[in-house]
């Protein structure tokens, strides 16, 4: 039996999570949302996610504080999603154990390109084809910042 790829979103904004899970259901995606970093944290260990998307700037943990927390204990591909386009924080958030840095707003193609690229890195067990392709007219929306 084949399983869709799971995504945990964690972002403080509630419009951001709501727009990503609707967005990422539609490429067949199985999506999980929480606006708190602590709950990201506990949601990472208890679903096992394949790919989690993580906003940086957060009131209770930012970004950095969860990503430091979930690889104590995973190795799950984690891509950042900011508005903060400064190289340095990129490195330092690439430095604590993220996998890969999209600057927001980011193109719906392009979140579920890379989205895609690292389950195929993390794992072959996933059925991708059961996901829908990325086509050119998904791609021209930007998601907001």
């Amino acid at each position: 039996m084949t399983t869709n790829a799971k995504i945990l979103v964690i972002d403080d904004d509630t419009a951001i999570t709501e727009l990503m899970g609707m967005l990422l259901r539609t490429f067949g995606f199985e999506v999980i949302t929480t606006n708190i970093g602590a709950e990201g944290i506990k949601l990472a260990r208890e679903t096992n996610p394949n790919v989690i998307l993580l906003d940086l700037m957060m009131p209770d943990l930012d970004g950095w504080q969860v990503c430091k927390e979930i690889r104590k204990t995973s190795a799950v591909p984690i891509l950042i999603l900011s508005a903060i386009n400064d190289p340095r924080m990129v490195a330092s958030v690439l430095d604590v154990g993220a996998d890969d840095f999209l600057v927001k707003p980011v193109p719906s193609g392009v979140l579920v390109a890379n989205i895609k690229k690292l389950i195929r890195r993390n794992t072959g067990a996933l059925d991708m084809s059961r996901l829908k392709k990325t086509t050119f007219t998904q791609t021209n929306q930007a998601l907001p910042s």
